[in-house]
């Protein structure tokens, strides 16, 4: 994994954008800064998302993956929340239940916002590259995060293929059911003095939020 400007393959990270690593600290941050966001402020974040280009497109796409999932979320907080019944209806759920169900669901749909923004930003490539950046000082430790690199692309290569006839025969049977690439090359930046504000900056305010 040669350490080094890129140039040329990775044209979506321009002179003005962030370190890789920079941008998923970034990105943790604001999702930590979601679980303590009212409606005004989730409001505000998914505003800022929406406005960056190369979003909502994929962004739509998350939500409806995860309707399912968001049905259920609003389903359990709904109904078991104590509280008030609805309309004074023993089958409905509780006001406070939809209330709370309400600000949950915003909450996880704002969430995947952030992670179309982080994947418009970053791609494949500047994802794993900014994965491996913050692993390396975690190498003292004895934690191999080369390998964890490795074979997150290796999902993330399978995901963008289509499944072949009968792969789920080859997972049973312990045989890989595609091969990746037999090396895998990351270009990274180097650290700027911008990266690390716009770091300090987020923390501080996910720290702000939160005790707010």
């Amino acid at each position: 994994m040669p350490d080094g400007p890129a140039r040329g393959r990775l044209r979506f990270w321009s002179p003005v954008r962030l370190h890789p690593s920079a941008a998923l600290l970034v990105w943790s941050c604001v999702v930590l800064s979601l679980q303590a966001l009212a409606y005004p402020g989730l409001l505000l974040v998914a505003l800022v998302v929406a406005l960056q280009p190369g979003v909502v497109r994929p962004w739509f796409a998350f939500v409806r993956r995860a309707r399912w999932l968001l049905l259920s979320l609003w389903l359990i907080l709904a109904y078991h929340t104590p509280g008030e019944a609805y309309a004074d209806l023993a089958w409905a759920p509780t006001y406070e239940g939809i209330a709370d169900a309400n600000v949950h669901a915003l909450r996880l749909v704002v969430m995947l916002g952030c992670l179309s923004w982080l994947f418009a930003r970053l791609g494949r490539e500047g994802l794993l590259a900014g994965l491996w950046g913050l692993l390396l000082p975690a190498a003292r430790f004895g934690l191999d995060g080369e390998r964890l690199v490795v074979r997150l692309a290796l999902v993330l290569e399978g995901l963008q293929q289509a499944p072949e006839k009968g792969a789920w025969k080859k997972v049973l049977s312990a045989t890989p059911a595609f091969e990746g690439p037999a090396v895998l090359v990351l270009h990274t930046h180097v650290w700027r003095r911008r990266d690390g504000v716009a770091v300090l900056l987020a923390a501080l305010a996910t720290m702000a939020v939160m005790a707010w």
